[in-house]
């Protein structure tokens, strides 16, 4: 082997040394920043191993099994969110700043909700996205509270008072939700009449309401008026009602009497009865009459049926009476 080939393998075994150190280093490293992890200030850590997982709160460098255990950091200091303005322009978002007071008043309310971390694993496991429920109920709590105040009270006196109330209301609902967070604070911001837009339409809600209120007083007016008429003629058609009624039964007892009176005539004479209630009968069937009674011996009388009446009997007498004088 000449001095030129036994050159190139030595550099060739060198290269092979120096890889393979190389990916040893490279490979020590990787296993290396993989076994470790740095706790910093303010931080928690959430170790996960096969699904299982433990919150870390120690400060400072940990030791983790590479490929089996994974680590998730989470920010414990104090954070926040605005409610009714955006926080880069300080604009107001109406549809979270507008709110109608227990006197039914539109107000703009602004907030700043200011939350931390309390649980890393229930925070990271328990939903989807714990911020947003956070918002969702101070919203909702909110607008509950301010709905239960007047309008002097979110602009002026009532502010202590109403932001305690809200407070109190998150932190019971956070409790039952149980995300991992807790509420530090919420403090009203600014509390001011709404825009000009909103003014228009809160002045075209009272317009309706008051039109409302009108109509109602109208129809109650009339009802007032209507009410009475009518209730007197109801009473009035009762009282006909029970007048007829009492009629009726006058005429009933009056017609039994006078059967019953009828009934004992005909015990005592019946042929009589008999033939004064067949007269009587053609009488009314046949008034004014004259019936000519032929009693067989060839003498014929003209009697009129009026004289089982006392009007006709009169007549009949005053008639004989000038036969007579004549």
């Amino acid at each position: 082997m000449n001095s030129k080939n036994f050159d190139k393998a030595k550099l060739l075994k060198r290269a092979k040394y120096i890889g393979g150190a190389v990916v040893l280093l490279l490979l020590v490293f990787l296993l290396g920043n993989g076994m470790w992890y740095q706790i910093e200030e303010q931080e928690e850590a959430v170790v996960v191993t096969f699904g299982a997982a433990k919150a870390v709160s120690d400060k400072g460098l940990h030791f983790k099994i590479p490929l089996i255990q994974q680590v998730k950091k989470v920010n414990t200091t104090i954070q926040g969110f605005p409610i009714g303005y955006d926080i880069s322009t300080n604009e107001t978002v109406d549809s979270e700043a507008v709110m109608i007071t227990s006197d039914y008043n539109f107000i703009d309310v602004d907030f700043f909700v200011e939350y931390r971390i309390a649980d890393p694993v229930k925070y990271l496991y328990a939903s989807g996205a714990p911020e947003d429920i956070l918002r969702n109920i101070a919203q909702s709590s909110i607008r509950t509270v301010i709905g239960s105040y007047d309008v002097d009270s979110v602009l002026t006196t009532g502010k202590t008072e109403i932001q305690a109330a809200i407070r109190d209301m998150i932190l019971e609902k956070l409790e039952e939700q149980d995300i991992g967070l807790t509420l530090v604070n919420i403090s009203i911001q600014d509390s001011e009449p709404p825009t000009q837009e909103i003014m228009k339409a809160f002045k075209a809600v009272e317009t309706a309401k008051q039109g409302k209120e009108t109509a109602l007083n109208n129809a109650n007016k009339y009802r007032n008026e209507k009410l009475p008429a009518a209730k007197a003629q109801a009473d009035e058609i009762v009282k006909d009602a029970e007048a007829q009624k009492q009629m009726r039964i006058n005429e009933a007892e009056a017609q039994v009497a006078r059967f019953q009176a009828m009934y004992e005539e005909y015990e005592k004479n019946p042929i009589v009865t008999k033939q004064r209630m067949f007269y009587e009968a053609m009488e009314d069937v046949l008034p004014g009459l004259k019936v000519i009674i032929d009693d067989g011996n060839g003498v014929q009388k003209i009697l009129p049926l009026d004289s089982f009446t006392g009007e006709a009997g009169s007549e009949t007498g005053k008639t004989e009476a000038s036969g007579d004088t004549e």
